[in-house]
């Protein structure tokens, strides 16, 4: 009885966090994600990014380790164009503090660009390598997909996914903007005050817990979607 019940209760964790909502719909990742996820902390609240486990493995890889050192403590999202895109700086010149060596070497490498086809569509809360007109200088900057961006695919790095934060995706889209040449920018810093990468790796009985609250969150927030949605008593 004991067995079935950890059984139950480990696939009830698993099924809630292989959903997202976004704006109010339940949506499965278009691709498994690895348990490695990252947490961005901005004033207007917090994102959590999720990578793609065997796709585009490579970039993942450039991106998490970028996290991993820190390179995107006090940089800033520096694009916000309304229902397109939302992108985080390139390292290198962005962040409000000076670079350890390490970082500056890191934040220098180009990664190669990695193309994954048309299966993986660029929709709200896609990760999307940044990059210029040659597919493989892309470095550490990339956008988080507003909305849905078709004529994106196949053409830029699609290597993950956002996990939660989508309301405050929703806030960044109400700043007042300003345009110069190609990008319309916040007229406020958006700060990336700090991150934090974590792993849900075997064993690891805190991430376990926090797994297990951020289960039964989404339980939660799926109720309530699902009770708004019920025809009110007379």
């Amino acid at each position: 009885m004991t067995t079935l019940y950890f059984f139950f209760s480990f696939s009830f964790v698993f099924l809630f966090l292989s959903v997202v909502f976004v704006d109010g719909e339940m949506k499965t990742p278009q691709r498994e994600l690895r348990k490695e996820n990252v947490t961005m902390q901005l004033s207007y609240g917090n994102l959590e990014l999720g990578f793609y486990k065997d796709e585009a493995s490579n970039t993942a890889d450039h991106i998490l380790k970028a996290f991993k050192l820190g390179l995107y403590d006090t940089n800033h999202v520096f694009r916000v164009d309304k229902n397109f895109v939302a992108q985080i700086a390139d390292c290198m010149t962005s962040r409000r503090v000076g670079l350890t060596f390490e970082q500056n070497e890191h934040a220098r490498k180009k990664i190669r660009g990695e193309h994954v086809g048309q299966t993986i569509k660029h929709r709200k809360g896609t990760l999307s390598m940044a990059r210029f007109n040659d597919p493989d200088s892309g470095t550490t900057s990339f956008s988080i997909l507003l909305g849905d961006a078709p004529h994106l695919d196949g053409q830029y790095c699609q290597f993950g996914e956002l996990i939660s934060g989508f309301e405050v995706l929703d806030e960044l889209q109400k700043l007042e903007t300003t345009k110069s040449g190609i990008f319309v920018m916040p007229k406020e810093r958006i700060e990336i005050m700090s991150t934090y990468v974590t792993s849900g790796g075997d064993g690891d009985n805190n991430n376990c817990a926090e797994e297990k609250l951020r289960a039964e969150s989404l339980a939660k927030e799926l109720h309530d979607i699902r009770a708004a949605k019920l025809p009110s008593k007379k």
